[in-house]
């Protein structure tokens, strides 16, 4: 039997979720026929097989979560196995004992750690009872908020958690593009120093605001020329940086699915035209999830239009490498002063957010500043 293994999909992806199997046990194969459909990093792939030949094992179901280089599934000649199973038949765990006679108790609070995807997480501190509570009713103590002495949980604390997790139904697992998401902002708030600055640009000049993505973009691609050091990957374990010449621009695109940051590379050179068009392509290829990996990876630096759907100023997230994202508010009319009187202009918030590690303050505000010099030309 010979396995084959979830392949690297793309710059050390550590996983993928089977959407759908194309084949099943038993079945003849050719070399590049289509076997799966996953998810990986917001993107859906199609596995094709790297041989011919007859299957005689898949490793996992739909749903199922395969870590890259564990087995996917398997070619031989034997009987086919149509299981389903993601791994091999495992011992069956001894009996460790049982507690015979009466249990001494304590209210003795011991202090433990909280389990979660942090690894600073705060101290949980209960009583052996109520932690049997928790168990028995299946609540994680590191969502409870405590309500005794000196930040003790108590059984009711477990209890009304209990209720409220009642009432809304299972857990809801992050898969796919929630969960490369969850995967990413952990990653950014350990390791990147945010700092923000925010500025308006009066943009009653611009001839159509009903999309600014485009003129955006544009005047993103201003600030990097002005401030090279803001289009620049930062390494943590090295302790430094590289400024880029090209611009690989990050678009973050809201979806049903989750966030998207798709990327158009090398827009050091694109006219105002053909940024529009390429952008409406890259929109089309999300929609249609037909969007490929390396469009997915790479950039450079993050736009995110906000604004298309609401809020005036944020703090947007720096994703590693990278050092700086630029957030667009919703615009409006709003009054002003020019030449001694109040007009009404149109305005557009900016909020600009950079690590603090790579990128002074200085070269933040330049950087701003070209951005909305270039909107109100």
């Amino acid at each position: 039997m010979k396995i084959f293994n979830l392949p690297d999909l793309g710059e050390g992806l550590p996983d993928a979720e089977i959407l759908e199997w194309h084949v099943s046990p038993g079945d003849e194969v050719t070399e590049g026929q289509t076997l799966v459909s996953v998810e990986t990093a917001k993107a859906v792939i199609d596995i094709p097989s790297p041989q011919a030949g007859r299957i005689q094992r898949l490793y996992g179901k739909d749903g199922d979560v395969i870590e890259t280089g564990k087995p996917l599934m398997a070619f031989g000649n034997g009987e086919p196995d149509d299981t389903g199973s993601d791994s091999d038949p495992q011992p069956a765990p001894q009996d460790s004992g049982t507690v015979v006679g009466e249990m001494e108790s304590t209210e003795e609070a011991i202090p433990e750690l909280a389990i979660g995807i942090h690894h600073h997480a705060n101290t949980v501190k209960a009583t052996p009872a109520v932690r049997a509570l928790a168990h028995r009713m299946e609540v994680e103590l590191s969502m409870v908020t405590p309500s005794g002495h000196d930040g003790l949980i108590v059984a009711e604390d477990v209890r009304r958690v209990a209720r409220i997790l009642a009432e809304h139904g299972p857990l809801e697992p992050l898969r796919g593009v929630r969960r490369a998401m969850a995967r990413n902002m952990t990653q950014a708030h350990e390791e990147v120093a945010p700092a923000t600055i925010v500025d308006d640009a009066d943009i009653t000049d611009i001839e159509s605001t009903i999309d600014i993505t485009p003129r955006l973009i544009r005047a993103l691609i201003a600030g990097c020329k002005a401030e090279p050091s803001l289009n620049a990957w930062y390494d943590s374990h090295a302790n430094g940086r590289r400024v880029l010449e090209r611009i690989h621009l990050g678009v973050a695109v809201d979806s049903p699915q989750g966030l998207f940051v798709a990327v158009l590379q090398d827009m050091e050179k694109d006219s105002e035209q053909t940024i529009v068009e390429r952008l409406s392509e890259l929109k089309e290829k999300i929609k249609s999830r037909s969007i490929k990996p390396a469009e997915l990876r790479g950039y450079t630096i993050t736009l995110s239009n906000y604004g298309a759907i609401a809020g005036r100023y944020s703090a947007p997230v720096v994703l590693p490498p990278t050092v700086a994202i630029l957030g667009a508010g919703k615009s409006r009319d709003e009054v002003v002063a020019r030449d001694g009187e109040m007009v009404i202009r149109h305005i557009l918030p900016l909020s600009l957010t950079f690590d603090h590690r790579a990128v002074t303050g200085g070269e933040a505000a330049r950087f701003l500043k070209a951005v909305v010099d270039d909107l109100q030309l």
